[in-house]
């Protein structure tokens, strides 16, 4: 039985979200732009600044926001976050509210990148712009006040594959160091038969059509550009000395199982996870800033982030 606060909002967003599936790269990122609330939380943050980094494949933007206080003599981590949306839309504009809570809660510098988006810019360009960002954040943290040791990979949906393929390509490249990631209701494998895919194919906010035309856009056709696993981290050939794992899981998600399967695979790799797994909850429902469950989820994911920085186990109470 659903939470009536979640079934309502389910419904609402079932009934809601435009069929992006029917449209171009383009009249998807303005139908969702238009939708997008005002951001209520500008004073979470000491301060929110825009930058433009040189990177191989061009400038990119990325904002930078900081926390009021890190609760600490050290400087705080520094986590470099990818938005969610399908890879085709969403933007530094989308989660800026997210960012700003991030910073709160967290206590720490918060670099929001703004990487290219497909069809336009098709795999692994994104991926690119989120190992340029790293590499970036990981050079320039002591200039952001943050702790060069302590650099945390973040991402919601499409940006939860980002924050996974950048800790891949940190250790097949030569670096940075990326001290945890935290991969939100991540986007691992264009495989669409998963028993949550059969599940939750339909009514429950993101849909199974939704996920093949966004992998569609992103890979420009079905073929995983080489190497795979740079594009989809499910398929490294090993998952062995990746940085310490926090990932989140929502039950009535047809990404669930994947989600399942990657924290599976880091841990039997030896990598450290803290899996999250909400069942009565859908896709996207962190970011949702007032609904409830999702204030609860934020709070343990801020307490389990400081304690995989810390070296510590989070308890494992269910959440």
């Amino acid at each position: 039985m659903l939470d009536t606060e979640v079934s309502e909002l389910l419904r609402v967003l079932d009934q809601g979200f435009p069929p992006v599936h029917r449209m171009t790269g383009a009249e998807a990122r303005a139908a969702v732009a238009a939708r997008r609330p005002p951001v209520d939380n500008l004073d979470d943050v000491r301060a929110a600044e825009d930058r433009t980094i040189d990177t191989d494949d061009g400038p990119l933007r990325v904002r930078v926001y900081h926390p009021h206080d890190h609760g600490g003599d050290t400087p705080p981590p520094l986590i470099v976050f990818f938005h969610g949306g399908g890879f085709v839309f969403c933007d530094i504009e989308s989660h800026d509210g997210f960012c700003r809570r991030m910073a709160k809660g967290a206590r720490a510098v918060v670099v929001s990148v703004d990487y290219r988006l497909a069809p336009e810019h098709p795999a692994p360009a994104a991926a690119r712009d989120a190992y340029s960002a790293v590499k970036w954040a990981a050079e320039n943290a002591a200039g952001l006040g943050a702790d060069p040791d302590r650099i945390v990979t973040a991402g919601d949906s499409a940006g939860g594959n980002l924050a996974a393929v950048a800790c891949l390509m940190a250790r097949d490249l030569g670096g940075p160091p990326i001290a945890a990631q935290v991969l939100v209701y991540p986007v691992i494998e264009p495989s669409f038969d998963s028993g949550s895919y059969q599940r939750y194919a339909t009514d429950h906010f993101n849909t199974r059509a939704a996920m093949r035309w966004y992998w569609r856009q992103y890979l420009g056709g079905e073929a995983v550009p080489e190497p795979a696993h740079h594009v989809a981290p499910l398929r490294a050939p090993d998952h062995t000395t990746l940085p310490p794992a926090i990932v989140v899981t929502a039950g009535l998600d047809p990404l669930c199982d994947e989600g399942h399967d990657y924290a599976a695979a880091l841990a039997r790799s030896g990598v450290p996870v803290v899996h999250r797994h909400y069942p009565g909850l859908f896709h996207g429902f962190l970011t949702i800033a007032a609904l409830g469950p999702a204030v609860a989820a934020r709070d343990i994911l801020w307490a389990d982030l400081a304690s995989v920085l810390a070296g510590t186990t989070p308890r494992k109470d269910p959440a």
